[in-house]
């Protein structure tokens, strides 16, 4: 199943150092993600705290699992917002619009 991940990360109590430490985890962490083929694609927003991932997971409860384990969870997970949307494949959207006419 593929799900949209839009991350909104604040930091208040910390310095931007403190944060970038935290990060750097992060990165390395999702660069694994990225190479072992569940995130199809990350970005990071310009100008914001925010980051982007398409990942493609079998089950919610696997999703959910990778989210508690993210290194910015575990450190800082208070202060992560995380929105999920389940996505469709578009060719298989057509497909069911399709067969309804």
């Amino acid at each position: 199943m593929l799900y949209h991940l839009d991350f909104r990360v604040e930091y208040p109590g910390m310095t931007q150092k403190d944060l970038f430490l935290i990060w750097t985890k992060e990165a390395d962490a999702a660069l694994k993600v990225n190479d072992s083929g569940v995130a199809v694609d990350l970005w990071k927003c310009v100008g914001s705290h925010r980051l982007i991932a398409i990942v493609d997971v079998p089950t919610t409860d696997a999703l959910d699992q990778i989210l508690f384990d993210l290194p910015i969870m575990r450190k800082v997970g208070q202060h992560v917002h995380v929105d999920v949307t389940s996505l469709k494949v578009y060719e298989d959207f057509t497909t069911d619009v399709t067969s309804q006419l």
